[in-house]
């Protein structure tokens, strides 16, 4: 099945950020993404990927 491909402004939205970030984070090449001409797209997974990475877990005492 072939993941839905997003925006920079729709990556940026479901971020909760602006487009400047998931920009940023192409240029340092931190996040996959897919060039379909000269557009630029986020596969969702690779949001859900990038959020799982930074995702910190609580101690448990």
């Amino acid at each position: 099945m072939m993941d839905r491909l997003l925006t920079v402004d729709e990556a940026a939205e479901q971020l909760g950020t602006t487009s400047r970030f998931p920009r940023r984070l192409i240029a340092e090449r931190r996040i996959r993404f897919v060039r379909v001409g000269r557009h630029v797209r986020i596969p969702a997974s690779a949001l859900s990927e990038l959020i799982e990475r930074g995702t910190v877990e609580p101690r448990r005492s």
